[in-house]
This record gives C-alpha cells, structure tokens and sequence, in this order.
C-alpha cells in the first residue's frame, strides 16, 4: 500500500469513528455474531432505551446509535467496508464537500448577466445534497418502500447529478417535504443513473420524474412544470373512492351503527369543504380499522350532529365512537390536529369493546401468541351465529367486558362467527369434554404459538337470562381468575389453521379492480408517441376480424339463397321415378373425369350405374390415379344396399379422384364372372351364384387394370374368431384350386344361395370339423349386415393395405338389348349427410 493510499484509509477511518463508534460495542456483541444475534441484541437494546420506554435524556441519542449499528450491521457490504476499512457512513448518503461558500468564476454570469440589474443565474446557490439524503436503492425499494406504501403512500423523485432542470425544481421539491412529509406522507428519491433497472421497471422517461407509490402500485406525475399546489391536487386524486365518507344530520346515524363491519367510527368535523390530506391519510393508514366520516360545519343539514356532540366552530375536531354511538370515547379539538396526536388516540381505542374473529390479522392483533412472555394473554370468546336473536348474548359480554377489571394485555374479549368460521370452531370441538354444539358457548383461549393453542370451554351454555345471569357471570370471572395463574393448565390442546378473511373481495370485484388498475397503468405508461401505433393495430385487427365476420356472413347468405332456390326447384318439378328412358343416359363417348358429386352444392353425391353406355367413361378411359367404385346390386336388394352405400361413401364426396356407381347383377353377371376369370392364375369355367354376389364392392383402377373386392365373408373383411377360420377355409381351397381365392371363399363354386340351412362345415374341411359345432345359422351374412366392414376396408383400401387382383385388359360390357330390365337412371340421394 503507497503512502497517499494509507492516509486517505485513515482519513476515512477517522471519519467513521468520529461518525457513529464501533457499532460491535454499541449492540454488545462479538465481531462473528450472526444476523440473528444481532437482529436479538438490537431488539433488546431498542426495549430498553426506546425514547417512549425510558425517561433518560439520553435515550434518544442511545436509541439512534443503537438504530444505526443495527442498520450497518446488518447490511453485509456496509459491515464488510467497516471490518476491512472503518467505514461508519452510508456510501449514498456521504456528504459532498460544500464550496458553496467560494465565489467561482461562471462564464454564464457574464454571458446572460447584465451589469446593475441584478439578474444572475446563480446555480451555485442551488444542489443536490437534498436528493442525494432522500436516495434509495433498488433494493430498499423493493424491501421496504413497496410494503411500506400498504400504509403509507410515498413521493419519489427520480434525478441525476447533471440534470439541470432537477436543480431549478430542488426549492419546489423542500416545499413539497415541508408541506406533504408532517402529515404523514413518505418521501424518497432514487439516483436514476445508478439504479437504471428501478427507472425501467417503473417507466421513467424523463429527469425529473416523479410517481405515487400505493398498495405496491406507482402513479405516474404527468405535469409538465413540478408546483406544490398540482402535486397536492395529485396526492389526494390517488386515494380510494369515498376513503373519508360524507356524513350529515340524515344518515349520522346509519354511519356510527354501521360497526357490524368490525370496524370503528371517526367523525372529523371541519369548516372547510373537502376534507384535509391529513385526514384523508390517517383514513388510509387505518382504512382495516376504522371507518372514517366528515362533517363540514358550516353546511346545512348538520347543525343537529354539530349541537348534539357539542363541536365548536373555531377548531377542527375528532370524535371517536364504537359500539356506543351516544358519547365519543374519545375526542379532540385543535386548530391543526397534529398526525401524532391522532394515531396515539386511534391506537389506544382501535378495536370495539366487543371485536369480531373476522380474520387471521384480527385474531393476531388480540390474541398474540406470547409462549415468551411471563404471564399468560387469555382471549375470551363467544362463538355465535349471524343473526339478531344472539345478539342479547354478545351484548351481554359486550358489558361483561365494558365492566371488568381486567387490562388489554390481559384478557381480551371476542366473539365469532360459527358459520363463517367453520374450521376454527371446528378445531376448539374436537376435544373430550367440549359441548356438543359450541353456539352460545364461551370458550378461553391461551396462544402458545402461531398455530398452537390451548383452550377451556366455560360449563354450560351462555345464559344471559334474568334468572341464570348472576351465576354465568360469577362462573366465568372465576374461571379467568384460575387460568391466569401461570401454573393452572388448560384443559384442551389443539392445532389451529389460518382464520377465512370475512372482509375479502369475491371473485367479481378483485376483476374490476384488476381492470382498473390495468386501465390506469396503460393511462400512466402509454405515452402520444407510443398512442398512435397502439391505435393503429388495434385498429387493423378490428379491421380484419370484422372484414372476416362480413365474408362468412355472405357466405353463410349464399348458401341459403342455394337451398332455398333448390327447395323451390323441387317443389315446382314432379316427383321422377327411379326408371328413366335409355335417351337420359350419357353417351358411350363421352369421358368421366372423376366428378362424384354435382358442382352446384356440395350436399350431392351421385351414384352412376355401371353399364354399356357408361363402361368406358367409369373404367377405361379413366384418368390415372382415379379409381371407381361400384356395389353389385340386384332388383330386389337394389334400394337398401344403395342407401347404405351412399351413407358409406358420403364423407368421401369432395374426393375428386373417385368415382362411386353400381351395377345390375340382371345384365351385368356376365361381365363379373369374365372379370374373376380373367384374375386367376389358370383358367377355369366358374359356377357363380348370383345371390352370393350381393353386396360385394369393387374398385376398379382402370388406368393400372387391377381391382380390389370387398365382400362380407371375405378374410380381409372378417373379424375375431371368424377371421381365422375364413383364412383357413381360404388356405384350404387354394391348395385344392389355386384359382379358386377369387370366389370360392365366397360360395361362388355352390348352386346354394346364402339363405339355405346349408353351411361350409358341410363341405367336408377336416380342418373345420375340429372347430367347435355352431349353429345352423352361425355362417349366414343377412343382407342387412352386408356392408358392416366396409368402411374400415374403404379405410384400407385408401392405405393401399389391400389385396389387388390384377387383369391384362378390361372385358366388354354386354350390351343392353339383352337384358329384359328397362334402363336406370343414375341415382342422387339429396341433402343426405351421415347422420340422416
């Protein structure tokens, strides 16, 4: 270390001796204690020389030493530069040195002065020292101002060392001290170059700033020029709605009986029209406890409350009620009430004579646990109900307590609520011995800890009866008198949750508030630059949600007027039969191009028929990736197989590369059995039945010349138990006919339709007889059943999962002289969708 370095060490060791002392001998305490030891020696200490405590002249200054070795003690940096360095003061709140007193050469004074007249810009005469005695850190921000402001509202100005304009508002700022800090107002300022994180984090866009911290919560200051009046004018307009209620001869009455809330009165009588900013912080200090009313004194409609309390003209005067709401317990006249005097009289009688449980802080605030404390603080209880027939029960221990001897910090009389306090009540009832309904029932309770009580129930009810009065009274007087002896145990031990807060907000208004407080946030922080962008998108998002409403709404209008034009088109043609002539079909020449649905609506889907004049356009000439699929109907299954067909296939309708259709068994047979034929591995002649061929499905790849085929009892369709056995019918007709997989699992190779009695175990399957017997009826497939797989193989066949038979070329469709049928329209089933 040079030798200049270890003068300015003792330099500032000097200076932190001389400030404050060793604050290590000031606690009384080692040099390794530990937060805790020094957080205990300080409480100690501050016990013993509090200036309201100890009558010595020099508690005062012992107090503050005390004070201020706890402070440095307990922050690790402080406490670090005085172990290493002897450093006492607080970094932020050294003084700078004063040269004010120099008279300095300013180049502006002879630029802007004007010799003789006296107008000078003496900057000299004006600093910061006042900013800098008033900063805080982010930290103390955050640890104690924003717990702090649930009570008391603070000021904090936001400054830099080379802000001008923070030197000409540091006169307005004194004033505002002066006026706004004696009435209880908290004032702070905060460094805004060393603490830029604070400055973003409460929206600080210009020095000085200036913002109200309440309930956690800062208000930005948007005056252009600082004035002590506007400041004022800001405080107050922060400040709850209707914090200090008007009160006139009318409904005086309603205000002082209203301490069913648990609260009690204070009537502030002035000559003045608005209430004072004092007042209104005492409001807000006390708003959980007290109720506060203002009477203005010259007003008319108030001269009854004016003569009956007896309040002069001449002075401001406070009058505090509870229960009784004939004569103030206390009251006090002055010009100028001081903040004081006033929370010394509201502390001293802040709680009614008889207070409600109503709250975990209530029940802290009057029964403290006190397992430290040498005597016992018994809390005396009444659980009752919310109704007006107990209330002669609590008036009676309302007086009980009025009349009895015994100090607050000794026994406390309450009462609660059993249906608001169910658990409470609950706990204190678990115990044997404990009545069996607790309401109208005294029990006392001693606070071990936090959550650990212990408690005694008063035998018998709480007869307030002329006749038992006397003797409940006696009982319960004698009863306090043996539990506050230290060695008499109560009876009962209990574990005790947190009480429910009666006075909480329901979940409607905590939304409001929430949507207040965002409002007023987006007013504070939404600056003009920043208010036109903001307007701008929300502006264009509105633009496009109402531009999407517009569009579906026509959407929505055209898709009407196209149903209600069908519904009129319907209702003016004749009912068409299902037959139509030959000359309604569509040419043989003409080519399809997978449209399976009309292209006016899309709640169509037409079914073509299979036949000469369509063969080409449905199969050969289809383009490639298209497919066709047709259900094999004869005259009689024709009209329900199709309606279930057209149910099947309808969500596939938008599908422009199917095509769905049917063909007649009656003049198409020919051509199915060419199309099995043509799929074998050898050819052979086929015996097929038509009735077995009902229900099968087909698609047809014209461009690939292969098809797939679904049919109920065919092994991809089946299901469970049958699966296996139709696979090993299957494997035993291809070892006996290879070509036989295309139609003999199908029965096509029997003269037998499927609703004879005869069966396949008939067939003589060695394989099959091991199986165990079904009954006659166990392989017949009803014609209702027959399309039950298919959507599942649709879904297969989509997969490419299925088995493909392919052919070297497309048989001819007979032509249509042969069959002695008439021709069939295609077939539309209209507005039908799955569900139908």
């Amino acid at each position: 270390m040079k030798w200049h370095e270890f003068l300015c060490f003792l330099f500032i060791l000097a200076l932190g001796v001389q400030g404050l002392g060793d604050p290590y001998k000031i606690l009384g305490i080692r040099r390794t204690a530990t937060v805790q030891e020094i957080r205990k020696a300080y409480k100690q200490l501050a016990k013993v020389w509090h200036p309201d405590k100890n009558k010595d002249p020099e508690a005062e200054t012992k107090f503050v030493e005390i004070t201020q070795a706890y402070e440095l003690l307990s922050d690790p940096e402080r406490r670090k530069q005085f172990d290493n360095f002897g450093v006492t003061e607080d970094p932020a709140l050294q003084k700078k040195p004063d040269y004010s007193h120099y008279r300095r050469f300013d180049p502006l004074d002879d630029l802007f002065g004007f010799p003789g007249s006296g107008f000078r810009f003496h900057f000299q005469d004006r600093d910061i020292t006042i900013f800098h005695k008033l900063s805080i850190t982010t930290r103390a921000y955050e640890n104690t101002i924003v717990p702090k402001s649930y009570k008391t509202p603070y000021l904090i100005l936001f400054y830099s060392d080379w802000c001008f304009t923070c030197l000409q508002v540091e006169p307005i700022w004194k004033r505002i001290i002066e006026e706004l800090e004696p009435i209880g107002l908290g004032i702070a300022t905060v460094h805004s170059e060393h603490e830029p994180l604070l400055s973003r984090k409460v929206g600080v866009n210009g020095l000085p700033y200036l913002v109200m911290l309440m309930e956690g919560k800062p208000s930005h200051y948007k005056e252009s020029l600082f004035s002590v009046q506007k400041v004022v004018e800001f405080v107050r307009s922060k400040f709850p709605y209707k914090l200090v209620q008007p009160v006139n001869d009318d409904n005086v009455d309603a205000f002082l009986n209203g301490w069913l809330d648990n609260r009690i009165r204070v009537l502030i009588f002035e000559k003045q029209e608005a209430v004072r900013l004092r007042y209104i912080m005492m409001a807000y200090y006390y708003r959980d406890r007290v109720a506060f009313g203002f009477v203005q004194l010259k007003a008319k409609g108030s001269e009854k409350t004016v003569k009956k309390y007896g309040v002069p003209f001449g002075t401001d005067t406070l009058l505090l009620f509870n229960e009784n709401t004939e004569r103030p317990v206390a009251s006090l006249s002055m010009a100028d009430i001081p903040v004081k005097t006033m929370q010394d009289i509201i502390n001293n009688n802040k709680y009614l004579l008889l207070p409600r449980l109503s709250s975990q802080g209530m029940f802290d605030a009057l029964c403290p646990p006190d397992a430290g404390r040498p005597r016992r603080r018994l809390c005396v209880v009444l659980v009752s109900q919310n109704t007006p027939v107990h209330e002669p029960a609590r008036h009676a221990l309302r007086q009980f307590a009025q009349d009895s001897h015994y100090g607050s910090d000794r026994v406390r009389f309450a009462y609660v609520f059993e249906e608001r306090q169910p658990e409470f009540v609950g706990t204190l009832t678990n115990g044997q011995g404990t009545p069996p309904e607790p309401v109208l029932h005294v029990v006392i309770i001693w606070r071990r800890d936090t959550h650990h009580i212990k408690y005694e129930w008063l035998h018998g009810e709480w007869d307030v009866s002329r006749q038992q009065w006397n003797d409940t009274r006696d009982q319960l007087e004698a009863t306090i008198q043996r539990l506050l002896h230290a060695s008499e145990a109560l009876s009962y031990e209990a574990v005790v949750k947190e009480l429910i807060d009666e006075h909480a907000h329901g979940v409607v208004t905590r939304i409001i508030n929430k949507l207040l407080i965002m409002a007023e946030f987006l007013k504070d922080s939404i600056t003009k630059d920043q208010l036109l962008p903001a307007i701008s998108v929300i502006a264009t998002v509105l633009f496009i949600v109402a531009g999407g409403y517009v569009m579906s709404y026509l959407v929505r209008m055209e898709e009407e007027s196209v149903q209600e034009q069908r519904r009129q088109n319907r209702n003016r043609k004749p009912q068409q039969p299902d037959v139509a002539p030959e000359h309604q079909q569509k040419p043989a020449s003409t080519p399809m191009f997978c449209q399976t649905q009309s292209t006016s609506s899309n709640s169509q889907l037409r079914l073509h028929e299979l036949r000469a004049e369509t063969y080409n356009g449905m199969v050969r000439l289809l383009k490639p990736g298209c497919r066709t699929v047709i259900l094999l109907v004869d005259n009689d299954s024709r009209k329900k197989l199709l309606l279930g067909f057209h149910k099947i296939v309808w969500p596939y309708r938008k599908n422009k590369t199917l095509m769905f259709g049917y063909i007649s068994l009656e003049r198409g047979l020919d051509w199915y059995k060419r199309l099995l034929t043509l799929s074998l591995l050898e050819p052979r002649e086929l015996n097929i039945n038509p009735k077995n061929c009902i229900g099968t499905v087909l698609s047809l790849n014209g461009h690939r010349k292969y098809f797939c085929m679904y049919h109920a009892k065919h092994p991809e369709c089946s299901k469970g138990k049958g699966s296996k056995r139709m696979v090993k019918m299957t494997k035993h007709f291809s070892n006996t006919d290879p070509g036989a997989a295309n139609g003999a699992f199908m029965g096509f190779d029997t003269s037998e339709s499927e609703d004879t009695e005869t069966s396949d175990l008939e067939q003589g399957d060695k394989q099959l007889e091991e199986e165990p017997l079904l009954d006659k009826y166990s392989n017949v497939v009803f014609q209702g059943n027959l399309l039950d797989g298919l959507p599942n193989w649709l879904d297969r066949l989509f997969e490419g999962s299925t088995h493909r038979y392919y052919v070297n070329y497309w048989p001819d469709f007979p032509p249509n002289h042969h069959s002695p049928q008439p021709q069939q329209a295609d077939v539309e089933f209209e507005d039908v969708s799955p569900g139908d």
